[in-house]
């Protein structure tokens, strides 16, 4: 600055005015230019579309890298060093934007929202990937698309979106819904049977630790090209959760709750009390006893239902600045049951915190959830069966205020349906928690280490009491059950990812290693009998009397330490934004098999095709996304098993009773499983076709996927002799099933304007399922029998069989012919004869099967100004049910003994083979349900507290159309007995709920 001063003196004293004046100009613009350089602050807002301010937004100087956040109010500041620099402004969720700084000292921005950018991300296992770049069969569902209204687990999330997945429910709040990915690919029951479940990277993790409104996405992964990362435990489909977190630079706190009433949506009608006693008139039967009629018209079913009530309140914290993230959240959800003395609790706490260090090179986190649930039950099986079959003409009450009973008699449902209530009860308390924790390093450009550990426990309490009133123990005195449980789990996760850029082409590697431990069963359990009082039920065992050791009965659960370890590799390329492929290898070893097939190994290969980014497709603007994909992988199913499964156990045989050895009185001890040391996991290998594609901008989105997925090495217990074996049964592996089908989906947006929007999506599967084979060279069977439903003189019989050349769920059952001149139920023998008589076992027939033909969901979402209004429409097509309830109330003959249902009233009191289960019964399970209607509104206050304010109002099962005449045709569909409906269906309810969002 001395040197310009100087320079202006001499100016003035030795050059002409004009010279002076031009390079005055000259020095005062060098000196402002000067000033420049040394920085200039830039102040701003940043607002969203409905000019709210964006609090979180990062704000770069691309020049520099200097980068700040705005405030709560969306405001900033920041340095710059020219008019030329840049500033950026990025916020997730929104279309990044880039302004130039000029002249301005002021610079306000207005950030849209992204949608493909938010439903562009998918979850694939170990990482993730861009929706343009999945070769697999892979359906993203995020929260805004969730199903809404009362839910008790997070699968009901996906009821109806997911096109080849098949959620079946009923109105009971404490049981888990049965989930079906792509038809059923095992003959084993219960968990063999259901997706694998991941969250938040951990695998194996219980959805019972989840709020639904904690899940910011699921990922459900269908084909084996996508599964096969995940190996041994993978067969039946992944499905990745992913919960919410803060974003960056957000700070977040969020109050979400509904209130709901429930009602039943359907009962059965059955006769009351004087349909009966004029039913029985008419046909000439001579008057019920004192005992058996009273003079009542009891509706059975109403007395044990009632009006429920359910809420749900989640309170969410969240933040994330420069180089941290944390938040916590607390969920408490209360369903009473539509059944008396039924209900569910659960309170979850949630909190995490994550925190990067050494410029976000190393990023560390932890995260804790718990999870404590209550269950209320009754004995659902006797309950359920009895406010259908007891008799209307029955009081509950003797008039001294005691519950009528008459032990006497026989006939379905004998048991007074309020007393079954009332005495005897289950209450379980399950407690889960989960820790877990990972840090990654950022070692090169693109190359990043990532180790995870997690421990898993669960304390399961269940405790059972049945009152000295009891009629299921008469004379016992009151019965107490008490078991107590601890499982498990630890996991432990390490992989590299490999991610870079080279020109034209693209890679991505990955390689890790699994290690997990789970055990299981570690507890006890016990049942005693003979309380002077039922004053404490189960509370202190110490006061029961039993009179005989048999009253004491010690749970036989074994306890087990399972481990899987596992190395898996995968590698993803891409060239020239046209050509994809990906290759995976994972080896799994498992102590639950065999010690000569303890590791199997699970490859998967795909590619993928952008066709649109091909030359030849610029000339077809209207389509603005075309993608083929095709893949095929091998996945495993090892779910359900314990660490003893092939190995030769030691135990009480079946059967077996105590006996006097020296004096003393001894279990019998003997083999109670054989040993395989060849017993491996079934496999199942998935080809898989698909075509993504996008018309119109992609207004207009879809899918179409081909598959055919086929289980090998399908595990069952064999009937074997005791000459070659221990144990006269034997698990191998043995057998094979074939599903195969297509699945459509296809989402529109028909309207958008600035005020009104609407969404459609509309997705359709078909699946064909079929059993290959029961044999191998060493084992075989012809058949497999189930579905054994009991009832009158039908104890014996199956209902349904497993046979090669039909699906799972296939029903034989006796044909049919109607009434002869007596007014008596015929049916054809394996002759082809009539006969008027009980047919035998080996008359029955093959027909139809419980396999739906179609599955369909029809989501909608409309957006005005403020309102929006969704519904969904989901059914199934084409599948079977058996009606076994209607079969067994349909008794005339026995209607002096147990209720009837007006379907009933056609039939000759004469009749006794009315209630024979038969293909009379075996009626359509073809439904289409409104299944949710939601409307809402929304208000964004211009109040720096509040970021929106949204109400609504949801119903749940509206309305259903169906032939089907029991109470809902959305029977269980998993297991080896689908569509089967055999007088223990919780009632389906109908729900109404008003619920509130705020965000601040």
């Amino acid at each position: 600055m001395k040197k310009h001063y100087r320079l202006i003196l001499r100016l003035f004293y030795d050059f002409k005015p004009k010279a002076v004046m031009l390079l005055l100009c000259m020095l005062i613009g060098s000196a402002s230019a000067f000033a420049f350089q040394q920085g200039k602050t830039i102040k701003g807002t940043v607002t969203d579309e409905n000019n709210a301010p964006l609090p979180g937004v990062v704000v770069t100087v691309k020049s520099s890298g200097r980068s700040t956040t705005t405030n709560g109010n969306g405001a900033y500041q920041v340095n710059v060093s020219g008019a030329d620099d840049v500033i950026k402004f990025t916020f997730l969720g929104s279309v990044p934007k880039e302004v130039t700084v000029g002249t301005k000292n002021v610079i306000n921005v207005t950030l849209v929202t992204d949608t493909k950018q938010l439903k562009d991300v998918v979850v694939i296992g170990y990482g993730t990937s861009s929706r343009k770049d999945v070769t697999g069969a892979i359906t993203s569902v995020k929260a805004e698309d969730f199903n809404q209204g009362v839910l008790t687990t997070p699968a009901e999330l996906l009821q109806g979106k997911v096109a080849g997945l098949n959620i079946t429910k009923s109105g009971d709040p404490n049981k888990q819904p049965a989930t079906i990915l792509r038809g059923p690919s095992t003959l084993r029951e219960g968990a063999a049977q259901q997706p694998f479940y991941v969250i938040d990277g951990v695998p194996g993790a219980s959805i019972d630790l989840l709020a639904p409104a904690d899940i910011e996405s699921i990922d459900v992964l269908k084909d084996a090209s996508s599964t096969a990362i995940y190996g041994s435990r993978a067969a039946n489909g992944v499905i990745i959760v992913t919960t919410r977190r803060a974003k960056a630079g957000q700070t977040r706190l969020t109050y979400s709750a509904y209130g709901a009433v429930e009602n039943v949506s359907k009962n059965i009608d059955v006769l009351t009390g004087d349909e009966l006693r004029k039913y029985l008139t008419d046909n000439g039967v001579a008057k019920l006893s004192t005992a058996d009629d009273d003079g009542s018209n009891t509706n059975w079913q109403k007395l044990a239902e009632r009006t429920g009530y359910s809420q749900n309140h989640n309170l969410s914290y969240g933040g994330a600045g420069t180089n941290s993230e944390y938040g916590a959240s607390v969920n408490y959800m209360k369903n009473n049951g539509i059944l008396k003395n039924t209900s569910l609790e659960r309170t979850i706490y949630k909190g995490y915190i994550n925190q990067r260090f050494f410029n976000d090179r190393l990023k560390l986190g932890i995260t804790l959830t718990n999870s404590v649930t209550k269950n209320n039950d009754i004995f659902q099986s006797q309950v359920l069966s009895g406010i259908l079959f007891y008799l209307p003409t029955v009081s509950p009450f003797n008039p001294d205020g005691s519950y009528k009973e008459n032990y006497s008699r026989t006939g379905s449902g004998p048991l007074n349906p309020l007393s079954l209530i009332n005495n005897n009860f289950t209450k379980t308390e399950n407690n889960k928690t989960l820790i877990n924790g990972f840090a990654s390093v950022d070692i090169l450009e693109g190359l990043k280490f990532t180790i995870s550990g997690s421990t898993q426990k669960e304390q399961n309490n269940v405790n059972t009491y049945s009152t000295s009133k009891s009629g299921i123990y008469v004379n016992a005195g009151g019965v107490a059950v008490r078991s107590a449980y601890t499982n498990t789990s630890n996991v432990v996760e390490a992989y590299f990812n490999y991610d870079r850029v080279f020109g034209k082409h693209s890679l991505k590697l990955l390689g890790g290693y699994s290690y997990q431990q789970d055990r299981n069963n570690d507890g006890f359990g016990v049942q005693t009998q003979g309380f002077s009082n039922d004053a404490l039920t189960y509370n202190y065992l110490a006061l029961s009397n039993p009179t005989q050791l048999s009253q004491i009965v010690f749970n036989p659960n074994y306890i087990s330490t399972l481990r899987f370890v596992s190395f898996y590799a995968r590698g993803q390329y891409e060239f020239s934004n046209k050509y994809l492929l990906q290759a995976s290898l994972r080896e799994d070893g498992s102590s639950a098999f065999g010690i000569n097939q303890r590791h199997g190994y699970f490859p998967a290969v795909s590619a993928g095709w952008k066709i649109t980014n091909e030359d030849f497709m610029k000339s077809i603007p209207v389509i603005s996304d075309l993608k083929l994909r095709a893949g095929y992988g091998v996945s495993g199913n090892s779910l359900g098993f314990d660490a003893f499964t092939a190995r030769l156990i030691y135990g009480v045989p079946p059967g077996g009773g105590k006996f006097v050895s020296n004096g003393n009185i001894v279990n019998p001890i003997g083999p109670v499983r054989n040993d395989n040391p060849d017993l491996k996991w079934e496999s199942t290998a998935t080809t898989n076709i698909g075509l993504d594609f996008g018309i119109l901008n992609n207004r207009i989105t879809g899918s179409v996927d081909y598959y055919i997925k086929k289980t090998s090495d399908l595990i069952y217990t064999y009937p074997v002799s005791t000459t070659l074996y221990f144990y006269p049964f034997y698990t191998a592996n043995v057998g094979k099933i074939k599903n195969s089908g297509i699945e459509v989906v296809i989402n529109a947006v028909p309207v958008k304007s600035q005020a009104f929007t609407w969404r459609t999506s509309f997705n359709v599967s078909h699946n064909k399922n079929v059993v290959q084979s029961l044999s191998n060279s060493q084992f075989g069977l012809n058949f497999i029998q189930t579905a054994q439903l009991g009832g009158k003189g039908q104890s014996g019989n199956y209902s349904q069989i497993i046979q090669p050349g039909y699906a799972v769920g296939t029903f034989d059952l006796w044909h049919y012919l109607g009434k002869n001149a007596n007014g008596v139920s015929t049916y054809q023998k394996a002759d082809g004869s009539t006969t008027a008589t009980q047919p035998l076992t080996t008359d029955q027939f093959i027909k139809y099967d419980a396999q739906p033909k179609l599955i369909y969901g029809w989501s909608n979402s409309f957006f005005y100004k403020n309102f929006d209004l969704n519904f969904l429409v989901r059914g199934v097509y084409g599948n079977k049910i058996l009606n076994a309830t209607l079969a067994s109330l349909n008794n005339p003959a026995d209607s002096k003994l147990q209720n009837i249902p007006t379907y009933t009233l056609g039939e000759s009191f004469k009749d006794i083979n009315a209630y024979l289960v038969s293909d009379r019964f075996l009626e359509s399970g073809s439904y289409l349900r409104l299944d949710n209607a939601t409307l809402g509104y929304t208000i964004k206050p211009h109040v720096q507290a509040f970021k929106s304010l949204r109400f609504y109002a949801s119903g749940n099962n509206i309305f259903i159309i169906t032939k089907y005449r029991g109470v809902d045709p959305e029977v269980n569909i998993g297991g080896l007995t689908p569509g089967i409906d055999n007088r223990d269906f919780y009632p389906k309810t109908r729900t109404f709920s008003v619920g509130v969002t705020a965000q601040f």
